[in-house]
């Protein structure tokens, strides 16, 4: 028997727009294609330590930082699991620590996905700064090149109207 093409999708959720429109659409697969699906949320914890090597923060306000940052990850999760059980879908949730790109790989590898969803933006926002959007995109670019399975960029600008019709 040949297995199905689809069968694990792994979606790196932020909390942002864009990767709210890949989780939406990570749900709406899994319910179509009957897949598993699982959302990770990635506490960049590498970018928090420089920010103290360098002086830029304190260990206490970095210590503090990651708290919020926990805090957001488990919200924003459990807003993603409440829009997936309103269609039916059971998903796995995770919150990993580390570089995004590497924990993001390393999920997909531990589950044996099939593809993993990334939020894509259709062009550049005013409201996006150059240095989130050079974050973001190196990140991305990192998980393009070095993962073991697809990846997808998800565009859909409205995937917010799809969902509710389905």
């Amino acid at each position: 028997m040949i297995k199905p093409l689809l069968g694990q999708l792994v979606v790196a959720f932020n909390g942002s727009n864009s990767s709210l429109r890949a989780s939406l659409y990570g749900i709406m697969l899994a319910k179509q294609l009957n897949c598993k699906l699982k959302i990770v949320y990635v506490i960049d914890l590498d970018s928090l330590k420089k920010m103290t090597m360098i002086k830029m923060m304190l260990q206490d306000e970095a210590d503090e930082v990651r708290g919020k940052l926990e805090e957001d990850g488990k919200k924003n999760l459990d807003y993603i699991e409440k829009l997936a059980k309103s269609k039916g879908v059971k998903i796995e949730k995770e919150l990993r620590y580390g570089a995004v790109w590497s924990e993001i790989i390393t999920v997909a590898d531990e589950c044996k996905a099939d593809l993993i969803l990334l939020g894509g933006t259709n062009g550049t926002s005013p409201l996006q700064s150059t240095l989130s959007r050079d974050v973001v995109s190196k990140q991305d670019s990192e998980i393009i090149g070095s993962a073991h399975c697809s990846v997808m960029v998800v565009r859909q600008p409205y995937i917010e109207q799809l969902f509710k019709l389905i």
